[in-house]
């Protein structure tokens, strides 16, 4: 097996466009190998000065809703406009093998001819909500190597849409009129998150149908409070296929960014996502470092039974768990 290129290799490549370069670096720190972890963490460090400087959105809704044909369109319409697009498409994991099953690039044919995009399949691999764990690390290399537009797909189930509106500056939730899009989007509370709704496919026979659910969701947004006292989200049709809609759609976008910028939200909610960023990681190494001890481990399936059969509270548990961690920190070695 052909040696890994140096962290100032990958670096130099990465910052150079070199998309194979990138390609493995985003490997290097989706890898969940231990030997990889360090080189990773450097690399994200030397590139993070490079990055930062991209629309960052997040794009979510339902299967069948149309997000792929959505973000081709939009994306190629970008790329007549000058831009670099870059598509992390988290996408949900086979669990036989954790690797992503949708192919990405053949779902987005216009933006997988181009070379002025980037389109990297990201498996969720069993974490929260299905949103991959390196996420946030692949959009500081995407940016780092020139792409001004990074665009993260989720699939669109589960708690994925919170977790990837946390650490975007733009949340789109497309919804497709007719499919019961209007209740379920209410129901899971989508909508208090999106900046954003599009009603898909407004085409043919289904413009009567998107207009009235445009309408739906219009009375829905102005009785909730928004998120932002510099913006209300809006609510617009879209067909991909008729490619109508989109040029709306994009100027919103910047829209959204010039006030945010304007009134210190978005220098605000970047330095906010940081710093959940680190407290995501914190735990996520707390958590690595209480199963990595075997006594620990052992521990923690006995109190796990002991829970289960209502032997022990959750609490006690808990504060078991945690003083013997501390021990373990101390260097005194793992409690019996």
């Amino acid at each position: 097996m052909a040696a890994l290129p140096t962290i100032a290799e990958f670096a130099d490549g990465v910052r150079a466009g070199d998309r194979a370069m990138l390609a493995r670096a985003i490997t290097l720190v989706e890898s969940a190998k231990g030997e990889h972890a360090a080189a990773a963490q450097e690399l994200v460090q030397q590139l993070l000065p490079a990055a930062g400087k991209a629309h960052r959105i997040g794009i979510t809704g339902v299967p069948g809703v149309g997000k792929s044909t959505a973000i081709d369109r939009l994306g190629a319409n970008l790329l007549a406009a000058g831009h670099r697009v870059a598509v992390l498409a988290v996408d949900p994991s086979s669990t036989r093998s954790g690797g992503s099953i949708l192919g990405d690039k053949t779902r987005m044919a216009r933006l997988g001819r181009s070379g002025q995009a980037f389109i990297r399949p990201s498996p969720t691999s069993g974490t929260l909500g299905g949103v991959a764990r390196k996420t946030r690390e692949a959009m500081v290399l995407v940016e780092a190597a020139g792409f001004d537009v990074v665009i993260v797909e989720t699939v669109g189930v589960g708690q994925s849409e919170a977790a990837v509106a946390g650490m975007v500056d733009f949340f789109l939730v497309l919804l497709l009129a007719g499919a019961g899009d209007d209740l379920q989007g209410i129901k899971r509370g989508i909508i208090e998150i999106a900046d954003m709704i599009a009603i898909t496919k407004a085409d043919g026979d289904n413009v009567a149908r998107a207009m009235k659910a445009l309408a739906t969701f219009q009375g829905a947004l102005a009785i909730l409070r928004p998120g932002s006292a510099d913006w209300a989200p809006p609510v617009i049709t879209i067909s991909a296929q008729a490619n109508r809609g989109l040029d709306e759609l994009w100027a919103k976008i910047v829209e959204h960014r010039d006030r945010m910028t304007a009134s210190g939200a978005f220098a605000a909610k970047r330095r906010a996502q940081a710093a959940t960023w680190m407290h995501d990681l914190l735990q996520e190494r707390l958590l690595a470092a209480l199963y990595s001890d075997a006594a620990l481990g052992r521990r923690i399936d006995e109190l796990e039974e002991d829970v289960a059969a209502g032997k022990r509270t959750p609490a006690l548990a808990v504060a078991e768990l945690l003083a013997m961690l501390g021990l373990v920190r101390q260097g005194l070695g793992s409690a019996p």
